[in-house]
């Protein structure tokens, strides 16, 4: 029994966790897209901007993850 909870605790732990950074990425790269449409000689320092913030996105969903996996078997 104690498993099955830990199991659905991090399952939603990694979903949760996952369901933001998902949501912001898409955001970031719509926003950058029209961006770049709007100001094309901008775009190598859009670009620039964009892939820094989508690491420190990421970082959020890696965390979940380390979170989901320290329920899971601690």
């Amino acid at each position: 029994m104690e498993g099955d909870v830990a199991s659905l605790g991090a399952g939603i732990a990694m979903g949760v966790g996952a369901l933001g950074p998902g949501i912001g990425i898409g955001l970031l790269a719509s926003s950058a897209m029209q961006s770049i449409g709007r100001n094309p000689e901008a775009g190598g320092l859009i670009q620039q901007n964009m892939i820094l913030a989508i690491a420190f996105t990421e970082a959020i969903a890696i965390y979940a993850l380390v979170v989901a996996i320290i329920i899971k078997f601690v």
